[in-house]
C-alpha cells in the first residue's frame, strides 16, 4: 500500500469522499468529530478540502464510518453519494430501506471502478427526459410509453424480460439482489453513474418486471430524483401517478390487450380466473397487474381484482392447472438472477483476469461472499491460460 504521505489524492477529492462515507454511515459532522476527539471546524475544513486530514485522523475516521482507509484514498475507488440522497427522502429512515440503499450506492461504486480501471468507456444513451405536461398525466404516460415501443421495435409484444432490456436496450444499470420484502426498487440517475436500479430478488417475477417498468417511467420524466419504490406506497403526486401509468402502459400496450382480451373472452358473459391466467401469461405479468389494467380500459368493472381476492383469489396452483407449468417459466427469469448482472460479471472477470484485484477485494467491493466471488470467476482461469492462442477483439 502506498504510503499516506506520498498518496497524491487532492485534498478536496479525499474531504468528498469522507463526507460520503460519513453521510452513508449516518453520522452528523459534530457527532463524528467528537468521536475522534476533533473540533467541528476541523472536520468541517477537511471535507471541504481546505485543509488537508492527518494519517491518524483518517484512520480513525475509516474505523468509526466501517471502511478501510484504502477504499478512501485508493485513487481508482469511486464514492457515490446515492445513499445520503435517499435519505434526504420523506419515509426513507427505515433499516430496510437504508440497507438497500447502500447496496444500491456500493453496486454502482463498484461497477464505475471497474470501467474506470479496465478503461471502458461509459456510452450509456438513455432516452430523452419528457417534462410532465399539465392535464391527465395517465395520458401522457400511454403516449410516451408507446412511444418508446415504437423507438425499441416491441411492437404490441410482451417484453419477455425486462432486466436485459433495461440494461442492454434502455442503457440502465440493473441489479437484483435480494431485499426486504416491503422494498421492491429503488432507482437514481447521476451524472457519473448514469441511470441505475435495484430489484428485489424475492418478488416474483411479474412484479420484478413492474417495478422495472415504474423506474423506466422515473427516468422519462423525473430522473434527477431518486426514488424508492414500496409496495403499497399511496403517494399521489404526479411523478408517481405517471410511473405507475407508465409501466402499466409500457407493459401491457391498450391495443394488444384489447385485442387478446376479446380473442379469448370471445363468445362469454363473465370474466374468469382462466381468462385472467391466460392473459397474464400471455403479457409476462403478474395476475393483479393485468386484472388492474383491464379495469384501467373499462373492460371490466372496477374492484374486480378485490373481488378475486375476497373469493379466494387466484392461486399459482390454479396457474399451474391452466398453463400446464409453472408460472414463473424460464423465459420470465431475469438474465441477472445472479449476484451481479451479466454485464458487471465480466467486468469482474476481466479485473481479476489481469491481476487488478484479488477474490477478497472484489468480494468487499461487490458486497458478497468469497464463494459467490469464485463463483462468478469460475473459469476464468482457464481463460486466461488460453488468451495467447486465441483471436484478439479489435477496437
Amino acid at each position: 500500500m502506498i504510503p499516506f504521505e506520498d498518496q497524491m489524492l487532492p485534498n478536496r477529492e479525499i474531504g468528498r469522499r469522507l463526507r460520503t462515507v460519513r453521510e452513508s454511515a449516518r453520522l452528523r459532522q459534530s457527532d463524528a468529530a467528537q468521536r475522534i476527539e476533533v473540533a467541528r471546524t476541523t472536520l468541517v475544513a477537511i471535507e471541504n478540502g481546505s485543509r488537508r486530514v492527518r494519517s491518524e485522523e483518517i484512520q480513525k475516521l475509516a474505523r468509526l464510518y466501517g471502511v478501510s482507509v484504502n477504499a478512501i484514498l485508493r485513487r481508482e475507488a469511486v464514492h457515490l453519494d446515492l445513499a445520503p440522497r435517499f435519505r434526504k427522502l420523506p419515509r426513507s429512515s427505515e433499516p430496510a430501506r437504508e440497507d438497500a440503499a447502500r447496496l444500491l450506492n456500493k453496486l454502482v461504486s463498484a461497477e464505475v471502478e471497474l470501467e474506470d480501471v479496465l478503461g471502458v468507456p461509459r456510452r450509456r444513451q438513455v432516452p430523452r427526459e419528457r417534462p410532465i405536461r399539465p392535464g391527465d398525466v395517465a395520458v401522457q404516460a400511454e403516449e410516451d410509453a408507446q412511444e418508446l415501443r415504437s423507438r425499441f421495435g416491441l411492437g404490441s409484444g410482451p417484453v419477455l424480460d425486462m432486466v436485459p432490456f433495461l440494461e442492454l436496450q434502455v442503457g440502465m444499470r440493473v441489479y437484483v439482489r435480494r431485499m426486504a420484502e416491503s422494498v421492491s426498487g429503488l432507482f437514481a440517475c447521476t451524472e457519473a453513474a448514469g441511470a441505475c436500479v435495484l430489484l428485489n430478488a424475492n418478488h416474483p417475477m411479474g412484479r420484478i418486471a413492474q417495478t422495472g417498468a415504474q423506474a423506466l417511467g422515473r427516468l422519462m420524466t423525473s430522473r434527477e430524483e431518486p426514488e424508492l419504490l414500496v409496495e403499497g406506497d399511496t403517494s399521489r403526486s404526479r411523478e408517481a401517478r405517471y410511473a405507475t401509468a407508465f409501466a402499466r402502459s409500457f407493459l401491457t400496450p391498450r391495443r394488444a390487450v384489447r385485442q387478446r382480451f376479446e380473442e379469448i373472452t370471445a363468445g362469454q358473459s363473465h370474466l374468469t380466473r382462466r381468462h385472467v391466467i391466460l392473459l397474464a401469461h400471455a403479457f409476462a405479468v403478474s395476475r393483479e397487474a393485468i386484472v388492474r389494467r383491464l379495469e384501467d380500459l373499462r373492460l371490466v368493472r372496477r374492484g374486480t381484482w378485490d373481488w378475486f381476492q375476497e373469493n379466494g383469489g387466484i392461486t399459482d396452483a390454479q396457474s399451474d392447472e391452466v398453463l400446464g407449468h409453472s408460472p414463473e417459466t424460464w423465459w420470465m427469469r431475469p438474465a441477472a438472477s445472479g449476484p451481479v448482472p451479466q454485464r458487471l460479471a465480466l467486468l469482474v472477470r476481466e479485473a481479476w483476469k489481469q491481476d487488478l484485484y484479488s477474490e477478497g477485494q472484489l468480494a468487499g467491493l461487490l458486497d458478497l461472499g468469497r464463494v459467490e466471488v469464485r463463483e462468478l470467476l469460475d473459469g476464468a482461469e482457464e481463460e486466461r491460460v488460453e488468451a495467447a492462442g486465441r483471436v484478439a477483439l479489435t477496437a
